[in-house]
């Protein structure tokens, strides 16, 4: 994964309507039973929307801003870039504007579980 270092979240300025999102999970998910799902990415299985926090949004943006949660159709985002900030990481990737699904303003449970075998 490529690093960029960057002083601001300011510099990063994303061009016309795109969206730039953060906090997409990847990783190990747990049912409301407690049982666990192993992380699906790049699997049959990981096919599915996924979840992401708006990062920072282009200047012609209408939709969603800065800070709200939106529901991304599977596959319509870059592949991530790891940003250091005030010495955070921060993972970011460009989604689709055209593919968002949803929108939350609070964080919404993960609870999206793939019917793949």
């Amino acid at each position: 994964m490529s690093t960029l270092f960057v002083n601001s979240i300011k510099q990063l300025r994303p061009l016309h309507d795109s969206i730039l999102v953060s906090e997409m999970n990847f990783h190990e998910r747990a049912t409301k039973s407690g049982i666990v799902i192993l992380g699906d990415d790049g699997r049959d299985s990981g096919i599915r929307p996924r979840w992401g926090r708006v990062y920072a949004v282009g200047p012609d943006q209408q939709d969603v801003s800065v800070g709200q949660w939106i529901c991304v159709s599977h596959g319509r985002w870059t592949r991530g870039i790891t940003i250091t900030n005030d010495n955070e990481e921060t993972v970011i990737r460009r989604v689709d504007p055209n593919d968002i699904l949803l929108v939350s303003d609070t964080a919404p449970l993960d609870e999206t579980v793939s019917d793949k075998t």
